[in-house]
């Protein structure tokens, strides 16, 4: 038995891997799907489409490996993180889980930053209170959703649902518990304090322990259902960012990130809980009890990048680099601020959009193009400039998520921040870092550190600033920083305006 599966649960699919005891990603297999939403600002999913999704990426990957399923020794878990998913007495959905990137609560965070004073948020949560975290989203359902808040006996996050089909055992761990706005960061465990004083019930957070611990074993329902063996043991895992760091090998102190997937973070792996004074970046539990990351978060980064190949009529990505290519930096003139669902950071306004500015007669699609992987980048490396003030900076930068794979995307990060940046080999870190994480559970290796040491590898060429860039890329960068605060309060009222509709009723005047 030498084999591991990797579990990865995002926001836009699910992907299963089979790791071998030499480190070697033998298969993967990936079910894409679409969130729910059914008023603007919202963002749901149906867990049992996650479910479905991972019954099917098992059976294929293990099929695609030619192994037996029965040689596969443990399984890690991975997910999109601050979600929650609410289940009544009989461990039953309730209603479709909210996302971290709904938008729903924004009278809820309103109602928490009322409810603690500055210091107290600064103290307790260490991060910004947003809507589409765990707390936002349960008040939300308080005051929406009685009937269904009333039922609630259990809530847990996005990838601790899948691992609870699996297994029976309803847990969690401390990198996904400390993304919820109801955990104490410092002391790893729930943070009564929190819990008490905005009035939801304790009994509902499940038990929490350290991402490589073994917490269940396959059940023989799961195993009928997927083909796995009844037994094979489940590892806790972590949220994705976490497992993300963790399949790119960085897990030491100082260790940093650039990654845009769906979303996008600047990350640096810290030895010691921070305090922001401004609340602008986020701060969670890491891999183990005593490591923490810090990071600024944007929304949208590669969404980005998809929603404008939607736009433009879905070219291939052979055109958008020979568009790209073409284009020299800046764009021609042209700024793309990057937030198609709000943004965290490096501002936190839930009610923003996003915006080209520059745009005149001679801009084309490849100005357009590569004005938006510019923009996202910029963001970024504001994001990256915040936790550089709180003492946080790194020589050189990975980079992760798809991006990583576009020589256009990694020269312009390497240009923008004026940062060597390095590639990971292979792809799929998320689920790497969670196969890693249930070897590390199994006994397969000691620690985390000891695992990447042997497995994670990095390409030989480094991308490296190139110098004429990296100084037309400042005078772009500080114009990017300049302009926004000019016009941001109108383009929030301009994006409340579209929330609402055009009738003076709140309803919409189209006929």
């Amino acid at each position: 038995m030498n084999y591991l599966l990797g579990i990865d649960l995002g926001t836009s699919s699910l992907k299963t891997i089979v790791l071998s005891r030499d480190g070697k990603i033998l298969s993967s297999d990936a079910i894409d799907y679409r969130f729910d939403s059914p008023v603007q600002g919202y963002a749901e999913q149906d867990p049992q489409v996650w479910w479905h999704a991972c019954l099917n990426t098992v059976i294929n990957a293990v099929r695609k490996a030619n192994i037996s399923a029965g040689d596969i020794t443990a399984i890690g878990f991975s997910g999109q993180m601050h979600g929650v998913v609410i289940l009544d007495k009989d461990y039953q959905v309730i209603r479709p889980a909210i996302l971290h990137c709904d938008a729903r609560s924004g009278e809820q965070v309103e109602q928490v930053n009322n409810l603690f004073s500055l210091p107290d948020r600064q103290r307790l949560f260490r991060n910004p209170v947003y809507p589409g975290f765990m707390l936002t989203s349960l008040l939300w359902i308080r005051d929406n959703e009685p009937e269904n808040f009333e039922r609630i006996a259990h809530v847990c996050s996005p990838k601790d649902y899948i691992r609870f089909q699996l297994t029976g055992v309803f847990s969690s761990e401390y990198s996904d518990a400390s993304a919820t706005l109801l955990f104490d960061i410092e002391k790893n465990c729930w943070s009564d304090e929190i819990i008490s004083r905005v009035g939801l019930p304790r009994g509902i957070f499940p038990e929490c322990t350290e991402p490589t611990e073994i917490v269940g074993k396959v059940t023989a329902e799961a195993a009928a259902l997927t083909g796995l063996k009844a037994g094979t043991m489940a590892a806790s895992g972590g949220g994705d960012l976490t497992m993300m760091s963790v399949g790119s090998g960085m897990v030491r102190n100082g260790d940093a990130i650039i990654n845009i997937g769906t979303s996008g973070q600047v990350s640096f792996q810290i030895d010691r809980p921070v305090i922001n004074p401004a609340l602008n970046t986020n701060m969670f539990s890491a891999y183990h009890s005593d490591r923490w990351i810090l990071y600024g978060a944007t929304m949208s980064a590669g969404l980005c990048l998809k929603w404008w190949r939607e736009i433009a009529g879905n070219p291939s990505y052979d055109a958008i680099h020979e568009a790209v290519s073409k284009t020299g930096p800046g764009s021609g003139g042209i700024l793309f601020y990057p937030y198609l669902n709000g943004e965290r950071c490096p501002h936190l306004m839930s009610d923003i959009s996003s915006s080209f500015i520059g745009v005149n007669a001679s801009t084309g699609f490849a100005e357009m193009t590569r004005s938006v992987m510019e923009g996202v980048v910029f963001n970024l490396r504001q994001c990256a400039g915040i936790c550089e003030k709180l003492g946080f900076s790194a020589e050189t930068y990975l980079a992760a998520g798809g991006a990583a794979r576009s020589e256009d995307w990694t020269q312009i990060m390497a240009d923008i921040f004026n940062k060597p940046v390095k590639r990971i080999i292979g792809e799929e870190q998320a689920c790497l870092g969670a196969a890693l994480s249930a070897g590390v559970g199994a006994g397969f290796w000691n620690s985390l550190p000891e695992a990447v040491d042997d497995v994670v590898r990095y390409q030989d060429r480094i991308i490296t600033p190139i110098t004429q860039n990296a100084a037309i890329y400042e005078e772009y960068y500080q114009l990017y920083r300049d302009i926004f605060p000019l016009y941001s309060e109108s383009l929030r009222k301009l994006t409340n305006l579209g929330r609402r509709g055009t009738g003076s009723d709140g309803t919409c005047a189209v006929r």
